[in-house]
């Protein structure tokens, strides 16, 4: 089996392992009332609904 010859580094080994921690695209979902796309569990920024009634009074 093989073996390294030498012991890398702590910042050798995180750099190289550093691509695995890539970041996807947000999770995006559409506002039931103006079919506006949102993040979802948030108050929709374009009506300001959440839930069925007024979060945030947008105007």
């Amino acid at each position: 089996m093989p073996v390294p010859k030498k012991k890398k580094s702590k910042m050798k080994g995180r750099s190289h392992m550093a691509g695995a921690w890539k970041l996807g695209a947000p999770a995006r979902s559409v506002c039931p009332r103006c079919d506006n796309s949102k993040l979802p569990h948030t108050v929709c920024g374009n009506c300001g609904w959440y839930k069925g009634r007024v979060a945030v009074d947008v105007g």
